[in-house]
């Protein structure tokens, strides 16, 4: 069987041109990104999108597939990624998997099968205040799923009852859900940089993202007859942009708070990554490039 492989971390880890010179040496593998923003036409600047010249070398999937007026899910983005990796397997190459959105990560390696959204029984959910009726309610239509769920949890019993009304089926029918790790013929590594490293790596690459003409980028999306989706709008560094540019606020002060929110995001993918045991992970204080040689040794044989 095909050993895909897997390389994970933090924004601003150095993970995606790590993954270019892996692809370069490699030479079996094409790149499947596994970002939430860059699947947006247009949206290129803020999200670090690998450059055409860069797409040109080593052939990379799951970029433009949407415009940015349109809403955008994981369930869209993992039936897109099932049909990508079967075309590579079909080629007889590898796919490497490169990003760091944990949700979109494991709908690939682990068939997570994310249930859908439904807007307006969650709308009529959230009109019931008391969140213990809620959840005896949940104890009713899936009584597996609201003992995995402490009953004054609101954001989960919520999300079971949505799905569980909307889709017609119990939320527990979707499977354990992502907190659980089974084995994987993928493998798996995770690179990490120091959190001081990491955070300066933020601060250069949103300058240099303004410097390049990110306001302007902005100023061409929301100007468009179709404008931006919610989703879109809600981009690390586009939010506050478009506060900037809408609401008046500092372009200094903007740049601060998309810092600010980059380095919390950062977090929050730190604190995912750890939960999963199957990570393989590899370090180093400054340069995402000192791992490279440990890469190469594990991955050149398929």
């Amino acid at each position: 069987m095909t050993r895909h492989l897997a390389l994970v971390g933090c924004t601003a880890s150095g993970k995606s041109t790590l993954a270019m010179e892996l692809a370069r040496q490699l030479g079996d593998v094409e790149l499947v990104t596994v970002d939430s923003m860059q699947v947006y036409r247009g949206m290129d600047i803020g999200t670090a999108k690998p450059t055409p010249a860069e797409r040109a070398e080593i052939p990379h999937h799951l970029i433009d597939l949407a415009d940015p007026g349109e809403e955008w899910s994981v369930t869209r983005w993992a039936a897109e990624a099932r049909q990508v990796v079967a075309g590579i397997e079909a080629r007889g190459r590898r796919a490497l998997l490169v990003g760091g959105t944990g949700l979109y990560f494991q709908a690939v390696v682990d068939g997570l099968e994310p249930p859908g959204r439904y807007p307006p029984v969650r709308a009529e959910l959230e009109e019931e205040a008391d969140t213990g009726a809620l959840h005896r309610r949940l104890e009713v239509l899936d009584p597996l799923a609201a003992s995995r769920m402490e009953a004054s949890n609101r954001r989960r019993v919520v999300r079971a009852l949505e799905v569980t009304l909307g889709s017609g089926r119990p939320f527990s029918s979707y499977g354990p859900g992502v907190a659980h790790f089974p084995p994987t013929p993928w493998r798996l590594v995770g690179i990490w940089l120091p959190r001081p490293v990491i955070g300066s790596r933020i601060g250069a690459r949103l300058a240099a993202m303004v410097a390049a003409g990110l306001v302007d980028e902005v100023e061409r999306l929301r100007a468009r007859s179709e404008g931006m989706s919610r989703t879109a709008r809600q981009a690390l560094g586009y939010r506050e942009v478009l506060a900037h540019l809408e609401q008046a606020l500092p372009l200094e002060a903007a740049v601060a708070e998309a810092e600010r929110r980059t380095r919390a995001f950062a977090r929050r993918q730190r604190v995912w990554w750890r939960r999963d045991p199957r990570l393989s992970w590899y370090g180093s204080a400054d340069n995402p490039f000192a791992v490279l040689p440990q890469l190469l040794g594990e991955w050149r044989v398929p």
